[in-house]
């Protein structure tokens, strides 16, 4: 490969035509890689306006300067796509091993463009890329369709990504799934990859990923590794119990979002937290390339063995649908990732159908004999999953993600989302600070974007008040500007309960031989933000209506449990969170932070 860091390749499924092009260092030096330089690709690329599902949009797979290497967790890709559930920007991000396979090919990003005339797979064995019949594997799971991509290219080496069913179906909700069970999972980034007729990935690499200076990145590899050992987050609370830790914690703080959040408090939370998992259905950790933290979780129920389910999949599958026994949520975990469905929209969706339900807008005689949709039915949970991930029946209206649900039946107030995305597990009205990152981020309703979950309950890098909404603007511009810096570094974001920006850059500087400081690399974070929100201006965000969140955290009080009482302070918060940035006052960049972060 030429270039240091690989290259690009370019795959056109409609010409089968297939280039190779070289990375652009400047870009690579201001966006860092992954999620930022692919961003700024679709920028450029994707026309104004285009349909999600058509084949002008581009499907970016991109890894970052740190995938593949020795830095901790640095085996993570990105997938950066226009959205069919937002409209906006797609970035979806994945662990395992996938990632690091693809940057020792040598490829960098991958650029999907137009759609084949029937059903293909792509195989890439180092800079040998073909483009294979995928038509016998069309309509099978993830699964299946894994295990016969190894046998048809006879190397069990190889690592797949791939979608499932419902992306083939184009559920906006659709996720793309690698090693089976790990998921880029948001904003229906399967959906894209179905509407090109694309069911899978194949790679294989043997080469060692570029690293500028070995030794130094050696040694801010061991000094980086004891702060992760030394965290108890990263030590004891994720390995010992995954991300499911924070059910007994967040329930209690009153924020456990409860029948499709009519409540945020769950009574008997402890029969689906992360505790009971592991006394009862964890047989293992599972480790993503270069991990030193083991979060993922290996499960058995009777005689059926799976991953997960995370703490987001718990409660969006058990929670919110007023389901409290864990072996039904395991169980849809699952489902999900065998007919690639992301978890979080699957089960607030579910969620929304038995409100839905219970206030007589979806009738009886929709089920067609199946299990009513009423909250705390674990019979519905695992049924309706399942008719979703296949697209049959009132299945499909649900494969359509809350929002478009509810619209149909004359209601979106019941849909839990922001930007038509589904929202994750913490209520806004009890922890203010994550309330407004859900309603500014940029490809909907996310926590991993600005998880201020960490100051606000677990107290890292400082405890803040949940209910004190002073300095929370600030504290979510940071965390943004960070998170948008780490996701295009190729490393995982769960070492920066241990890291800071500073550690971030010693990495990328060893890593790339740029001379990155901790500032620039907040710098870098921040262009990537007004980037992403400049493209969704142009795909027509109306901020005055979409940097909010439901009505229902704005105007109905928690009704019971230690967050009784408390309401979301978003439209407060707002303002000084517009100014911070540098935007005006209805959200769009000033020309003075353009010009400052050269996006003029």
């Amino acid at each position: 490969m030429e270039g240091r860091f690989g290259a690009i390749l370019r795959v056109d499924l409609s010409s089968r035509k297939m280039t190779k092009e070289a990375l652009d260092e400047r870009l690579l030096r201001n966006y860092i890689g992954g999620r930022g330089y692919a961003s700024k690709v679709l920028y450029d690329e994707n026309p104004p306006n285009v349909d999600p599902l058509s084949p002008e949009n581009r499907l970016i797979i991109a890894t970052g300067p740190l995938t593949g290497r020795a830095a901790p967790a640095a085996g993570r890709y990105m997938v950066v796509t226009k959205s069919p559930l937002t409209g906006y920007i797609a970035s979806s991000n994945s662990g395992g091993f996938w990632g690091a396979e693809l940057a020792k090919t040598g490829w960098f990003m991958l650029i999907i463009e137009g759609k084949a005339d029937r059903p293909v797979y792509i195989n890439i064995r180092d800079d040998q890329v073909e483009i294979r019949d995928a038509s016998h594997l069309w309509g099978q799971n993830t699964h299946i369709a894994t295990d016969q991509i190894l046998e048809d290219i006879q190397d069990q080496k190889a690592r797949v990504l791939c979608i499932g069913p419902a992306g083939e179906h184009l559920s906006p909700i659709a996720s793309i799934m690698n090693e089976k069970n790990r998921a880029a999972g948001r904003s229906g980034v399967g959906a894209v990859m179905g509407s090109k007729n694309l069911k899978a990935i194949a790679v294989r690499g043997t080469s060692r990923p570029y690293v500028a200076n070995s030794e130094e990145f050696s040694a801010v590899l061991k000094e980086r590794a004891a702060k992760l050992k030394a965290h108890p987050v990263t030590s004891q609370g994720l390995p010992a119990y995954g991300t499911a830790i924070l059910v007994n914690i967040i329930n209690q703080t009153g924020a456990y979002p409860y029948r499709n959040w009519q409540g945020a408090y769950m009574e008997d939370a402890d029969k689906q937290s992360g505790e009971t998992l592991a006394a009862k259905y964890l047989t293992d950790n599972y480790h993503c390339f270069g991990c030193p933290i083991g979060c993922g979780r290996i499960t058995k129920v009777n005689d059926i063995a799976g991953e997960g389910p995370e703490y987001e999949s718990i409660f969006a599958l058990g929670a919110c649908c007023g389901i409290a026994p864990i072996e039904p949520i395991i169980m849809a975990n699952y489902t999900c990732n065998e007919y690639g469905l992301d978890t979080i929209s699957t089960g607030v969706t579910i969620a929304a159908a038995m409100e839905l339900y219970e206030k007589g807008y979806i009738k009886k005689e929709e089920l067609e004999g199946g299990p009513e949709l009423t909250f705390g039915n674990t019979e519905a949970l695992v049924y309706w999953t399942e008719k979703m991930g296949k697209g049959e029946g009132l299945g499909k209206k649900l494969a359509q993600g809350s929002w478009r649900l509810c619209d149909m039946y004359g209601h979106p107030e019941l849909s839990m989302t922001v930007k038509k995305q589904e929202m994750p597990a913490y209520d806004a009205r009890a922890i203010q600070g994550i309330g407004l990152t859900y309603a500014v981020s940029n490809r909907g309703a996310c926590h991993v974007r600005g998880y201020l979950i960490s100051p606000e309950i677990l107290g890292s890098p400082e405890k803040l008040d949940p209910d004190d909404i002073s300095k929370k603007p600030l504290w979510g511009k940071i965390f943004h500007d960070l998170t948008a810096a780490i996701d295009s570094s190729g490393m995982c974001l769960f070492t920066s309960f241990a890291l800071d920006a500073s550690d971030y850059a010693a990495f990328l500087r060893a890593g790339t031989g740029f001379d990155y400081s901790a500032d620039e690399i907040m710098t870098c974070g921040d262009r990537i933000w007004n980037l992403e929100r400049l493209f969704n201006l142009r795909e027509g965000l109306d901020p005055k209506n979409e940097d909010t969140l439901p009505s229902r955290l704005l105007k109905e009080p928690i009704p019971e449990g230690p967050g009784k009482g408390k309401l979301s302070r978003v439209p407060e918060m707002l303002p000084e969170y517009y100014q911070l940035r540098g935007w005006d006052e209805k959200g769009v960049p000033s020309q003075e932070i353009l010009e400052r972060l050269g996006l003029q």
